[in-house]
């Protein structure tokens, strides 16, 4: 039996991975290829595949991590789909609900921030710099030109980019690959390390040559086909990857689980469509006010400031002891939070029993409690 020792093998058609007896050689950062978080959109924590409006001045948070501002006359909605390509299951859309043309500074963009622990290796700012490439899947009604950037999180450092969709209502896989930039400013912490951003109406005053960083202001490159200048024309993506090197390899899939983890470091929802769910536990801190702890199933990227909640009082009681809960007065409010957990305050008319237990309930389905450590 004979003893082979390499250093590297290399694909010979260019891709990242060498193939032995028809399995691919794991990557070299296994489990870590892709910076990009629930790519394949499969992640819908805030809207369970309902469509949300996106309209002027406003973030509005799509499948988990993904968001579009918009700021112009024009307006979108935006949904989690099934229709998706061949290995896939889900896919973003945005569809043009008011057609505009985008104004000098107007600007929608679709954008995921990755956090800059995630990006750190890449060394950007300093001679060395990792090249990377941008994968996705996209399908559109219109064809021709699109494009977006990537920026740094200062947004004054910027890489426009352009693909070109040649087939309406065809899902075409796309990849670009950048060098890595040498100068700029980058964050390796717990805040915005990298904004990867889709143009969907962005003016003219915020759009650069692409192809080539520069120290500016670029969120799409020059002669982008805009969305936003149709009235129903619709953009789905999906399989959007980020990884070091300059050869895409195939979408990092994996199992829902780990992908919701990932998730819940930025946003965290608990409740949502459940009859009775409880939603924390802790005491009374009189007998007309309790105080509710939940603790996040992982730990936060930073400490939420302010709970999101829907419904009215009716929609949230406290059990306190006995067989039924009392009523909530007034919907629950914010009180406290690190990166582990939160405290809710809720409050009734009368009958708690001081420093009493007590426990948080969701009395319908509208009910729940979630908090953002969004970047």
């Amino acid at each position: 039996m004979s003893l082979v020792k390499a250093n590297t093998y290399q694909d010979a058609s260019g891709g990242s991975n060498a193939v032995f007896s028809g399995v691919a050689s794991p990557p070299s950062s296994m489990g870590f290829r892709n910076r990009i978080i629930n790519g394949n959109m499969v992640i819908d924590q805030r809207n369970a595949g309902a469509s949300v409006s996106i309209s002027n001045g406003t973030t509005t948070y799509l499948t988990d991590r993904w968001q579009v501002f918009e700021n112009g006359s024009m307006a979108f909605s935006g949904q989690q789909v099934s229709t998706a390509p061949a290995g896939f299951n889900r896919s973003l859309l945005i569809t043009t609900t008011t057609a505009a043309a985008a104004g000098s500074a107007d600007r929608c963009a679709l954008t995921q921030i990755i956090e800059g622990f995630n990006i750190a290796d890449f060394g950007w700012g300093a001679a060395g710099a990792s090249a990377i490439t941008l994968s996705f899947w996209v399908r559109s009604s219109l064809t021709g030109q699109f494009g977006g950037a990537l920026q740094n999180s200062a947004q004054d450092y910027s890489y426009p980019f352009s693909f070109t969709i040649s087939a309406a209502n065809t899902f075409e896989f796309k990849t670009v690959t950048i060098a890595g930039p040498t100068t700029g400013t980058w964050s390796t912490d717990n805040t915005g390390g990298v904004r990867v951003s889709f143009d969907l109406g962005m003016g003219s005053t915020l759009l650069g040559t692409a192809g080539a960083w520069a120290a500016a202001d670029y969120r799409g490159a020059t002669g982008d086909v805009k969305l936003s200048g149709t009235n129903g024309a619709t953009f789905y993506i999906t399989g959007v990857q980020l990884e070091a090197g300059t050869n895409a390899s195939a979408f990092e899939q994996i199992d829902y689980g780990r992908e919701l983890i990932l998730c819940q470091r930025y946003y965290y929802k608990i409740g949502p469509g459940i009859t009775n769910s409880m939603l924390g536990v802790g005491w009374n801190a009189s007998t007309t006010q309790s105080v509710a702890l939940t603790t996040f199933p992982v730990t936060m990227r930073a400490a939420p400031s302010a709970l999101e909640q829907t419904g009215t009082a009716g929609d949230y009681s406290i059990f306190s002891g006995g067989g039924s809960g009392t009523a909530c007065s007034s919907v629950p409010s914010f009180g406290i939070a690190n990166t582990t957990n939160a405290r809710t305050l809720l409050t009734v008319a009368s009958g708690l029993t001081a420093n009493g237990g007590s426990m948080a309930r969701a009395e319908t389905t509208n009910g729940y409690f979630a908090w953002s450590a969004e970047l």
